[in-house]
């Protein structure tokens, strides 16, 4: 009797750690737009610097792009409840989020912005973020993101020229905005499949 418990009891458990960790990955799903905004607003800044050298450029995009992301978020949140699990992939976002605009925005500002550490920081911490949320989440399309932002982070500290130019702006396309809108189509799918009250809350 004892053991039948104890047995339903763990896989009560683990039903509830699966059912967040979906629900995690679902909230993902429904935030892909945001993976395509901070693509393009990679490309702008990029874009924006490359023509006239600007120190305002990273600055100026990552301002923009935060008020956009705070405005739409803002938006798409309402009237749905949060998750632990959702929270915790959240939090890990927005504390690299913030750590990078300080970092780039003080570069850009301070003059001192040099493509390596650029490169190299932009993508150790996107790397950092992806693989913490591929981790809680399970999720290996997720993580192999990670993986393809430290490549990029060890190519930034050793290669040169338009060969690390090329590869970081491919990483960006693939893993902001491919990758982003990957996760639109499943929130999309799953919504057509079960419709807006398909999700469990965790």
């Amino acid at each position: 009797m004892t053991e039948n418990f104890e047995r339903q009891e763990l896989q009560d458990r683990l039903n509830l750690i699966e059912s967040m960790i979906a629900e995690g990955r679902r909230k993902t799903e429904r935030w892909g737009w945001t993976f395509v905004l901070w693509g393009v607003a990679y490309y702008v800044a990029i874009f924006w610097a490359s023509l006239g050298h600007s120190n305002w450029a990273w600055p100026v995009t990552m301002i923009t792009a935060c008020a956009a992301t705070g405005v739409l978020s803002s938006i798409k949140s309402r009237n749905r409840p949060g998750t632990q699990t959702g929270n915790a992939i959240g939090s890990v976002w927005i504390a690299v989020g913030i750590s990078m605009f300080m970092l780039f925005m003080s570069l850009g500002m301070s003059g001192r912005m040099d493509q390596h550490i650029m490169m190299a920081g932009i993508s150790a911490m996107l790397g950092t973020a992806n693989a913490a949320s591929g981790l809680i989440l399970k999720w290996k399309m997720q993580f192999a993101c990670a993986v393809v932002w430290w490549a990029i982070t060890v190519y930034a500290c050793f290669g040169k020229g338009n060969a690390l130019t090329i590869a970081f702006l491919a990483a960006i396309f693939f893993c902001q905005i491919v990758f982003g809108i990957y996760a639109m189509i499943c929130d999309a799918r799953r919504r057509q499949q079960y419709g807006n009250q398909g999700a469990a809350h965790a």
